[in-house]
């Protein structure tokens, strides 16, 4: 993504310029006749998402894009696929944060998972601006690029042991820590719901554990559920609801380039990232559907359906996370099918014990183009979650608020002093749109990330 902007100062490089339909007359008024002609010709009438390529000597000349009265971070993300290969860049008139996303856009749409197949076309490049936010720009392709690739990635190349291997080489650089805890010595470290998931694949469970940066400084951890393929166990899955089963590694792939986001921008933090990585599959071994699990926080819990894997691990990491009483606690989880009912595919639901930190997420998703809704965790549901067996239930006993009640199965695990956010992920763009390829997605990186670093690092400071 980052391979289609340049820093090269090409002078024959083709401007593209705005143009919303308000100020369509004002820029038509200052072309010569035979350019309005042509405009007129093809129709362009400044839509938002449209093009004209205006003609120059030999080829294109200048790019005329319609965008909103308000351009956002898409206007320029159709363009990497609409423009002719060449050298481009932004109208002088295009400055600061509107540079900013435009060149966001711009590096989102280009993105193409090319690990098992090559492009079919070459992309255009286009310079960097000398106003915009490159480091934020960078840090952000990059952490979107790692979430794409690593839920695009197939199960027979990405499991337990692969996502581990993706820690460690997010982690050389910035000379990060990573503990692996693997296969029994789950057991005997005190991770029995991970070990129970994940023990029937013959690729060995573990627990993630990477740190980074001073110990003096506030402590935030981020947990994601690395299931790096979900048959579905014993309750197996219908082949159709397979497919995508090797994006439910998507919340650590997303805990995962936050991490990188963190420790590029350098924030003032303790980071440390916990990610239980499993495969949840079918041996002679595997977990049994009414078996009742012992988990890292001393309760038990009643499996109601072996397919509710996700919030097993995350009991023990999150249980985990919270000895260490962090001061901010974010989880992030392809959980439950139920939130793409309440949802569907665009908007990630989040939960969290705080409303302050609440109010603050949402705004950040509205401010940086990356929508979220906040659910409730609604206590009187917690009699869904009732077991006559164990101290509660895995799903509990009723059909209905599955997100809900997964997220409030979470909560018992969570310490109630520690601020925590919970967010129930799709991780997965079902059709395309500009910038938006079809495939694994990093939905509400830039949100959190945006929330961590007010929270840590304030502007000004």
């Amino acid at each position: 993504m980052l391979d289609h902007l340049s820093d090269t100062r090409n002078p024959d490089a083709v401007v593209i310029t705005p143009i919303a339909q308000s100020g369509l007359a004002s820029a038509l008024s200052a072309q010569p006749a035979a350019l309005r002609a042509w405009l007129a010709g093809i129709g362009f009438t400044a839509e938002p998402g449209t093009t004209a390529l205006l003609p120059g000597d030999g080829g294109v000349g200048a790019v005329w894009l319609g965008v909103a009265e308000e351009p956002d971070l898409w206007s320029y993300a159709g363009l990497p696929a609409a423009l002719p290969v060449g050298s481009y860049r932004l109208d002088p008139a295009v400055t600061g944060a509107a540079a900013t996303r435009a060149v966001l856009g711009w590096a989102l749409g280009s993105y193409r998972f090319t690990r098992y197949c090559k492009p079919t076309k070459d992309l255009p490049v286009l310079q960097w601006p000398e106003t915009v936010d490159r480091p934020a720009v960078e840090r952000t392709i990059a952490a979107t690029q790692r979430v794409r690739d690593l839920v695009n990635t197939p199960a027979a190349d990405l499991g337990p042991a692969e996502l581990a291997d993706a820690a460690l080489a997010l982690a050389q650089p910035f000379k990060a820590k990573v503990k692996l805890i693997v296969g029994d010595e789950l057991l005997e470290a005190g991770y029995p719901a991970i070990h129970a998931v994940g023990r029937a694949s013959d690729r060995k469970p573990r627990l993630i554990d990477l740190t980074w940066g001073r110990k003096s400084r506030p402590l935030v951890t981020l947990v994601g559920k690395g299931v790096c393929f979900d048959s579905g166990g014993l309750d197996i899955k219908p082949s159709s609801s397979m497919l995508l089963m090797k994006k439910d590694m998507g919340g650590a792939a997303h805990a995962l380039a936050i991490a990188g986001m963190i420790m590029a921008a350098g924030l003032p933090v303790r980071l440390r990232v916990l990610i239980p990585a499993v495969e949840n599959v079918i041996a002679g071994n595997a977990f049994k559907p009414m078996d009742v699990l012992s988990t890292r926080q001393g309760l038990t819990v009643e499996v109601g359906n072996t397919d509710a894997e996700g919030r097993l691990i995350l009991a023990d990491a999150l249980a985990e996370a919270c000895r260490a009483q962090p001061e901010l606690l974010i989880d992030f989880a392809t959980l439950t099918g139920a939130a793409r009912v309440a949802l569907g595919p665009e908007i990630t639901p989040f939960y969290s014990n705080d409303d302050a930190l609440a109010a603050e997420l949402a705004a950040q998703g509205d401010r940086h183009e990356d929508p979220l809704w906040r659910m409730p965790l609604w206590q009187p549901y917690q009699k869904f979650l009732e077991s006559k067996v164990a101290d509660l239930s895995s799903t509990g006993t009723t059909p209905f608020a599955g997100s809900i009640t997964a997220a409030l199965f979470l909560q018992r695990f969570v310490a109630p002093t520690v601020p925590w956010i919970h967010l129930d992920l799709f991780a997965w763009n079902p059709t395309a749109r500009p910038g938006r390829p079809e495939g694994g997605e990093a939905l509400g990186l830039r949100a959190v990330y945006a929330l961590i670093e007010s929270r840590f690092a304030p502007r000004g400071e």
